[in-house]
């Protein structure tokens, strides 16, 4: 499969607005190291003019989006609308809870499944805790894509010429040291993945965790999701979590697999 199968068909340019493009620019540049900034510091990371970023940030202030000093803006939990929306409208999350609610409590453990957003994991759903303590990712949660074994399960899904674009564009950065940061690492790990068909990462993103991912495909055979569990290592030592785990998910996934 390629990375174009399920693209979004080309629109015509004369029907899109630019200025709403502009605008989720601006809120896309904030991040967890960029919470506040002043209109310049905006203007550029979001590729525009000092002016062009005061007047959207002004006009995110007035609609309740964002706030200001005078100086530097940061934005509101009204923010948080424009993703709500996405998960309680969308069809698969919506779809996929019954089966990973059930899995969970055959299992013991809290299942995930997510999607490749650019170079991130973004989580959709996620079962209710089999545990009073549980680990797991929940909706609407963003992780770089090489931390997490969705990210190697969804990317081995890319052609060769696809993936080599993905990782020369991609930051790599370490949580724990046990990621890997070298790109011909990585490829070759993301290459085994798609030869194991499953993914296992372990303490890239926090020490102690583990997490197990398989490739959530359609009838066609395209991929858009990934389905995962995160665990404590120390409670699956050596191979158990593949062996324990692993025919969990793929069952999982092959009876989802008519309805995404």
């Amino acid at each position: 499969m390629t990375k174009t199968d399920t693209a979004t068909p080309p629109i015509d340019r004369k029907l899109l607005i630019e200025g709403l493009g502009k605008g989720l620019r601006v809120i896309e540049a904030f991040t967890d190291e960029r919470t506040r900034m002043t209109a310049t510091e905006a203007g550029t990371h979001a590729g525009l003019t000092r002016t062009a970023a005061r007047r959207y940030l002004m006009s995110l202030v007035h609609y309740g989006y964002a706030e200001t000093d005078g100086k530097h803006y940061w934005l509101l939990p009204r923010v948080l609308r424009l993703g709500q929306a996405y998960l309680e409208g969308a069809r698969v999350p919506r779809l996929v809870q019954p089966y990973i609610q059930r899995a969970s409590m055959q299992c013991g453990e809290t299942l995930n499944v997510g999607t490749l957003d650019g170079h991130e994991v973004v989580y959709l759903a996620r079962s209710n805790p089999p545990r009073m303590v549980s680990i797991g990712f929940h909706p609407g949660a963003r992780v770089p894509a090489h931390v997490v074994s969705q990210g190697f399960v969804l990317l081995s899904t890319f052609d060769d010429a696809a993936l080599d674009a993905w990782i020369a564009e991609h930051a790599f950065s370490s949580f724990t040291g046990s990621a890997p940061v070298d790109a011909a690492r990585f490829r070759d790990s993301v290459l085994a993945a798609r030869q194991l068909d499953f993914w296992q990462a372990e303490q890239h993103l926090d020490v102690g965790l583990a997490g197990l991912a398989v490739a959530l495909k359609d009838r066609k055979g395209r991929c858009k999701y990934a389905l995962s569990v995160t665990v404590q290592q120390q409670l699956y030592p050596g191979e158990q979590l593949t062996k324990k785990l692993l025919p969990v998910l793929r069952e999982v996934a092959e009876a989802m697999r008519p309805i995404i």
